[in-house]
């Protein structure tokens, strides 16, 4: 099976990227569906000391390994399994071993600077941006962060203010404009329905022409 259709999502941290495309995977179905998450592919620093990584910005595209995720869009559009990396938030690093996605029909990828970075907004069929109020988005981020990241509120903060806001002014909000579809909120139902309604039509074409 190859992957004929790759749809990217991206907006700010907590704009709920993962949301949406969890909920494409649900409802299209898992057996259609493969899920890309950007911030899987963050770098190793398995190499720096703890206290030089969490100096690191994150937030920049060059914290991401985004050729190796554009490689591996490649090879599932080809009909080729590929293993993901398994990144751990809390020390920054990659786990040993990866875990195996196999090519689906449609594959849906997300991430905060998805469609700032050229290769990999090239590689989209189906460009989404997902727009959120920043309040929001900050309360979301602080939960998760001190939930599943073990950060501490003042962490959460402090990223925030020196990288998570100075790099969604630089590269993410700007990046809105390369967007195919605007989802003006996380909870937006008519948008979610109108979109799979969309990549069902899509399929059923598809399934027909084979």
């Amino acid at each position: 099976m190859r992957a004929e259709l790759v749809i990217g999502i991206a907006g700010a941290s907590g704009s709920g990227k993962t949301t949406l495309a969890a909920a494409l995977q649900r409802l299209l179905g898992v057996e259609r569906v493969a899920l890309l998450h950007h911030d899987h592919y963050y770098r190793d620093l398995s190499m720096l000391p703890p206290h030089e990584r969490e100096e690191i910005n994150f937030d920049h595209p060059d914290a991401l390994e985004s050729d190796l995720l554009a490689e591996h869009i490649r090879a599932l559009r080809a009909g080729v399994a590929v293993e993901v990396p398994r990144y751990d938030f809390r020390t920054h690093t990659r786990l040993s071993v990866g875990e195996r996605l196999a090519p689906r029909r449609i594959v849906v990828v997300e991430g905060i600077l998805l469609l700032a970075v050229p290769t990999l907004r090239a590689m989209c069929d189906v460009r989404i941006f997902v727009d959120a109020d920043p309040d929001i988005c900050l309360i979301r981020r602080l939960r998760r962060d001190i939930r599943e990241r073990g950060r501490t509120m003042d962490q959460v903060i402090e990223q925030y203010l020196a990288s998570v806001r100075p790099m969604w002014r630089a590269y993410v909000e700007p990046s809105r404009q390369y967007a195919d579809i605007m989802i003006p909120q996380q909870d937006n139902q008519a948008a979610l329905q109108l979109l799979v309604s969309a990549l069902h039509g899509h399929l059923q074409t598809s399934a027909r022409t084979e």
